[in-house]
C-alpha cells in the first residue's frame, strides 16, 4: 500500500548543499537570522532542487518579518512557507498570496485557535486550499497524548464538513524530540524522531517534518 503521508526533510540552510538529493517527498530549508547569507544560499540551491520545496523561518517574529519578503521574492515555484502565527500572519499572508504559495499556520494545541486562525487568514484573501494546519505538537509541555488527540479532532471535524478545519495537517515532531537531553546522542535522536513521527502519522498528519535522512527512510518502511 502506497504511503499517502509526505515526508519533508528539513535541513539547516548552511548545511544543505550536499544533501539536496536525499530521500524525501519535499525538501525543507531552515533559515537563520543571517538574512543575507540565507538569500545567497537560496539563490544557489533553487536550480539544484528538483523536488517540491518548503522554506522555514527562524521562529523569531521580528527577524521573520524581515526575512520573508527577501526570501519569497526569490522563489521561482510554488512552495510551502512555514510558518505564520497570530503575531505574523498579517505580514506574511499578502506575500504568500502574491507569490501563489501555500502557508503553514501554527497555533497552540487547541482546535478552536486553529479554526480561528484559518478564518482570519482566509479573510485576508488566502484560499482555504492554500492553508496547512500546524497545531504545534508541544510534546514536552502538554504531553504527546494531548497533541495527538487535537490532531485527531481536527481531522474528524474537517471530514464532518467544517471547511475551516478541512485542511492538511503538518507536524514538526522532530522539533520537540531535538529538545530532549537524550537527543544529544545522535543514534537516539534518530529513534526519537521515528517514534514521534509514527505517533503523529497515526493521528492523521499529512506532512511530517524530519531532520534526519535515515528517519525518512525508516518511516517509508513502516508504510
Amino acid at each position: 500500500m502506497k504511503d499517502k503521508v509526505k515526508y519533508i526533510l528539513e535541513l539547516p540552510i548552511f548545511e544543505a548543499e550536499n544533501k539536496l538529493e536525499k530521500d524525501c517527498d519535499i525538501m525543507g530549508l531552515k533559515f537563520t537570522e543571517d538574512i543575507l547569507g540565507g538569500k545567497t544560499a537560496l539563490k544557489k540551491y533553487l536550480p539544484l532542487i528538483k523536488k517540491p520545496l518548503m522554506i522555514s523561518g527562524t521562529g523569531n517574529d521580528s527577524v521573520d518579518r524581515e526575512l520573508w519578503p527577501e526570501l519569497i521574492k526569490l522563489l521561482d515555484r510554488e512552495c510551502i512557507i512555514a510558518y505564520a502565527d497570530e503575531n505574523t500572519y498579517k505580514d506574511i499572508v499578502p506575500l504568500v498570496i502574491q507569490g501563489g504559495h501555500r502557508l503553514v499556520i501554527r497555533t497552540p494545541i487547541d482546535i478552536n485557535l486553529a479554526k480561528e486562525m484559518n478564518i482570519l487568514t482566509s479573510d485576508l484573501g488566502l484560499p482555504l486550499d492554500k492553508i496547512i494546519i500546524d497545531t504545534d505538537i508541544g510534546g514536552l509541555g502538554y504531553g504527546l497524548e494531548y497533541g495527538y488527540s487535537i490532531m485527531e479532532k481536527i481531522k474528524l471535524e474537517g471530514k464532518s464538513g467544517d471547511k475551516y478545519l478541512d485542511m492538511p495537517l503538518i507536524s514538526f515532531a522532530a522539533e520537540e524530540t531535538a529538545k530532549t537531553k537524550e537527543a544529544k546522542d545522535e543514534s537516539l535522536a534518530m529513534f526519537l524522531e521515528i517514534a514521534s513521527a509514527s505517533a503523529v502519522k497515526a493521528a492523521g498528519a499529512d506532512y511530517i517534518v524530519l531532520t534526519k535522512p535515515d528517519a525518512v527512510s525508516a518511516m517509508r518502511r513502516l508504510a
